[in-house]
């Protein structure tokens, strides 16, 4: 297994409890390839450095996780699919 990074960025105007419910979907799509999340940084609401869809502030997270390949591509997959999700980057920590 390799440890991988993904950082993403929210809609910083949504709720506190979908902020959580998107860090809990990310980490049920982890374990159901049967990875590990290592853990979940969360450096709060910050100004972006240009606006995307209108905003002006995103909410970071850093999700650090242990898993085979196939999860990076759902994880990408279920990332783009939500309008919530500003960015996401998902890269193989070294």
């Amino acid at each position: 297994m390799k440890t991988y990074e993904m950082l993403y960025v929210l809609d910083n105007a949504i709720a506190d409890e979908a902020k959580d419910a998107f860090e809990a979907r990310f980490t049920s799509i982890v374990e159901s390839f049967n990875g590990k999340v290592v853990s979940t940084d969360k450096w709060g609401a910050k100004k972006l450095a240009y606006p995307i869809k209108y905003k002006t502030e995103g909410y970071y997270v850093l999700m650090t996780f242990e898993a085979e390949g196939g999860v990076v591509k759902e994880l990408d997959r279920v990332a783009g699919l939500s309008s919530e999700v500003l960015r996401r980057v998902i890269t193989v920590k070294a």
